[in-house]
């Protein structure tokens, strides 16, 4: 057995099909066949169903699945630790983070991380947080940066958690536009849901946070657009088609949104960083963290215009 083997077994299995992952890992699709069927072989057990058009996993297949992703993603963190070996001069790191988490607190520690690091490869997921939890359990990411704290599941490896930031959601409106909020310094749950508002898609877990609000206190929002990701919300809001509520810090570098606090109910998320707590992090990654860190005590300083809606979590 070896990695070249697990890799195109496990390609197989995400994909479904032979074809598609000898694509993926660049391979002739009978090379590939072959080191299954040797896989196969060297564990004494069929690991996939083959039905014309169709590949599932068999139960030993479903078994080494799980153990197959995390020795793959060992292999990368041996490589990674050679790259390291030259110090933070060279390696990657892969981090993933919420939708709304990528035009705030990510964007920034990325520039200063880049900034410190250049010889580093940065990949970035953007992903709800349950499907980054998955990913770290799978060994597909390093860090990541959720809004929720959710069980990673029976099979999942441990998870290391570390709360950053405290950071209330507020109403945003164009300056001077149509849902216009000057001279406001508070609005209720009740006078929004009045207002004409932009609303995100469905995936995100701010839309299912502010969602649920509506609907513990019976209210039904008067919705002008709806399925939009975070850069169009903030254009909409920002071309005066009503207003949306978000978390505090996408108003940074934000001149032509005006915000106010929301109230009745008061609504705040929690911004954690996770990671596998049984593998040892890279040199690189430890950097990221530090970076994070760092960069989540500079937006919480007072002249950021975020002081009162962002606040280091203890």
């Amino acid at each position: 057995m070896n990695l070249e083997q697990l890799a195109g077994f496990v390609e197989v299995a995400a994909t479904g099909h032979f074809t598609k992952a000898a694509a993926a890992l660049h391979l002739a699709q009978p090379s590939l066949s072959r080191q299954i069927s040797t896989l196969e072989k060297e564990l004494g057990a069929e690991l996939f169903h083959r039905a014309r058009g169709h590949i599932s996993l068999t139960a030993a297949g479903q078994t080494l699945l799980p153990t197959a992703r995390r020795m793959l993603a060992d292999a990368e963190a041996v490589r990674r630790d050679m790259d390291e070996l030259a110090g933070l001069r060279r390696g990657r790191i892969r981090l993933g983070a919420t939708p709304t988490l990528c035009v705030s607190l990510v964007a920034e520690a990325i520039s200063r991380f880049h900034r410190d690091h250049p010889g580093i490869e940065l990949e970035l997921v953007e992903k709800g947080s349950r499907e980054l939890i998955e990913a770290l359990g799978a060994g597909e990411l390093d860090l990541a940066l959720i809004t929720r704290t959710l069980d990673p599941g029976p099979q999942m490896p441990r998870l290391a958690m570390r709360s950053v930031l405290g950071e209330d959601l507020v109403v945003i409106a164009a300056a001077g536009g149509g849902a216009d909020l000057t001279g406001r310094d508070r609005i209720t749950l009740a006078e929004v849901a009045e207002l004409p508002q932009v609303l995100f898609h469905h995936g995100y877990d701010l839309r299912e946070a502010t969602s649920a609000a509506f609907e513990s206190a019976g209210l039904s929002p008067n919705v002008v657009v709806e399925g939009g990701e975070m850069d169009a919300v903030l254009r909409f809001v920002e071309r005066g088609l009503g207003l949306a509520i978000v978390p505090a810090m996408v108003l940074v570098d934000r001149p032509h949104l005006t915000s106010v606090q929301l109230v009745e109910p008061d609504l705040s998320r929690t911004v954690s960083l996770a990671k596998r707590a049984d593998v040892r992090p890279t040199r690189a990654a430890s950097a990221m963290e530090d970076t994070i860190l760092d960069t989540a005590r500079a937006l919480t300083a007072d002249d950021t215009g975020l002081a009162g809606h962002v606040r280091l979590a203890h």
